[in-house]
């Protein structure tokens, strides 16, 4: 059986980073520097994302996956040319050798014209969204809190810099003009016979920087106990964000911050629903090992990358 994360993931007050004494910023930072290093993954509290916006979010998330298969599939991420739109239930594996993951999804990025010249040179990942027609409202509460969740991971950032005695503003080339992806993700309630190791989503790491998801009471997110190796619930806690370190952090501090395994098992008997908001950053931005993240005689364990490059490699190797 599962332990519990709740009492083992730390629970951060993102406030302090809003304080003008700088000790107090400081302190949040020694707190994220603690995550990271520990399970790569906390509790965020005192956001001031409005309860309100959030639940207009996993209000109109149902609306938009209880449409016709028909609406649905007129937006599907197949016809664009920037990953936006629908994803039909298993069309993604994010752990290699195990089934297709059992959910669907609909992605939604910064949304650009087909003439903004950074579509036009074909940068990965960047273009207009889809929007359904048939729900009055929903791009408004997308537009809304995909705005409000991109000001939180920069504010994120912001911490991270501090966790690991940098200049607050460190890392302002990344969060300015950032890509980001907000995805809104439905798990159907895990069969009773499934098939050998299909689970809702897979066993892996995420792309970008930071991910801030939000969870509805179903549960299901499990995060791999790097001590013992095994998997422990991380449940939801009202009020909260869960946020994880991604890739792009493991390769800046050389794997000292962690970008851990986990995984999503909807055992709950019922629809779950979460809503991940992935910060990719800059994606012009090269990512290397930052000096300070290096012991004695230690080298860098990953190649300079940029964001785009090594997005792009992301998408490949799990949309196949």
């Amino acid at each position: 059986m599962s332990a519990s994360l709740q009492a083992v993931l730390p629970l951060v007050d993102i406030s302090g980073l809003s304080s003008p004494d700088p000790l107090v910023r400081t302190a949040v930072g020694h707190q994220l520097r603690a995550a990271g290093e520990r399970h790569g993954f906390f509790y965020l509290c005192n956001h001031d994302i409005p309860t309100t916006l959030i639940e207009r979010v996993f209000a109109d998330s149902e609306r938009l996956f209880a449409l016709p298969e028909g609406e649905r599939m007129a937006l599907d991420k197949a016809l664009s040319g920037c990953n936006r739109g629908y994803e039909p239930l298993r069309a993604q594996t994010l752990e290699a050798g195990a089934p297709p993951d059992l959910k669907e999804g609909f992605y939604i990025g910064v949304d650009l014209p087909a003439d903004d010249p950074r579509v036009v040179a074909g940068k990965f990942n960047h273009g207009p969204n889809q929007w359904p027609t048939s729900l009055p409202g929903f791009r408004d509460t997308m537009d809304a809190y995909f705005a409000a969740a991109y000001a939180l991971a920069g504010r994120v950032m912001r911490g991270l810099a501090l966790s690991l005695e940098l200049p607050e503003d460190h890392f302002a080339p990344f969060v300015d003009d950032a890509s980001a992806t907000l995805r809104l993700l439905h798990y159907p309630p895990q069969p009773p016979n499934p098939s050998p190791g299909e689970k809702g989503c897979g066993a892996h790491t995420d792309f970008g920087a930071i991910t801030l998801l939000l969870q509805d009471q179903s549960g299901g997110l499990q995060v791999l106990d790097a001590d013992s190796g095994e998997w422990i619930d991380a449940p939801p806690i009202p009020g909260t964000f869960v946020v994880n370190i991604g890739d792009l952090i493991a390769r800046w501090t050389n794997g000292r911050y962690h970008s851990n395994l986990h995984r999503v098992i909807n055992l709950s008997g019922r629809e779950r629903y979460s809503v991940p908001f992935f910060f990719t950053g800059n994606p012009d931005v090269v990512v290397e090992c930052l000096p300070n993240c290096l012991g004695p005689g230690e080298s860098p364990q990953y190649p300079p990358v940029t964001v785009e490059q090594h997005l792009a490699e992301c998408y490949r190797r799990t949309y196949g």
